[in-house]
């Protein structure tokens, strides 16, 4: 089995079977914040890891015009029904950002919920980066919650990244406007660390 093939059945399987500890069923409140603090208007926007597809839809609620990717089958199965149930119209693609190229770009806004952190590797977070800005329109935004390596290491969560991380993979593509501490909402009530990264395409 191919690496793409392994990683795209580990969460496959994570979703079928509800494993699903970062799914709190609320909209991500950094989200919020950091829409309404930058007065971003309604536009094209991107999210990549939907997972269920909360969070796209709060954005197409809000105005936005959404494409939503998630490396799972059933995450966007489950994201397609919660959006046809809220009446929102969402363009929803299961693919994996690395490797399959994305529709409906460029996009001026794109947002991920701890797709950036996932990638344990220093090439792969660059790559990351750099097909994030090539899908972002002339001075799009990018925002990206990601897991702190600040604290005590732990077995369990999401992985952990520094500012240096992120300023390492960033910086070359994009503007770092404000990183700044928060936290992810976690279904197991035990809050993590995250950075609250808003960048815009250089």
């Amino acid at each position: 089995m191919s690496t793409e093939a392994a990683k795209k059945l580990k969460w496959e399987n994570r979703y079928v079977e509800g494993d699903l500890p970062w799914d709190s069923g609320d909209v991500d409140p950094t989200l919020q914040d950091e829409i309404a603090q930058f007065g971003i208007a309604p536009c094209k926007a991107l999210e990549l890891g939907c997972g269920t597809g909360t969070n796209a839809i709060w954005l197409a609620q809000q105005g936005f015009t959404v494409t939503a990717t998630d490396l799972s089958t059933t995450a966007i199965e489950m994201s397609r029904s919660k959006a046809a149930g809220e009446g929102v119209s969402i363009a929803l693609h299961v693919g994996d950002i690395l490797v399959d190229p994305l529709p409906e770009r460029p996009f001026h806004l794109v947002f991920d919920r701890g797709c950036f952190h996932s990638f344990h590797s220093r090439a792969e977070r660059h790559c990351f980066a750099r097909i994030v800005r090539e899908c972002l329109a002339p001075t799009g935004l990018w925002l990206s919650l990601i897991g702190s390596a600040d604290g005590p290491e732990r077995d369990v969560g999401p992985p952990q990244r520094s500012v240096l991380d992120i300023a390492d993979a960033a910086e070359p593509y994009f503007e770092i406007l404000k990183l700044r501490s928060s936290q992810f909402a976690v279904t197991d009530n035990d809050p993590h660390r995250a950075w609250s990264c808003m960048m815009r395409r250089r």
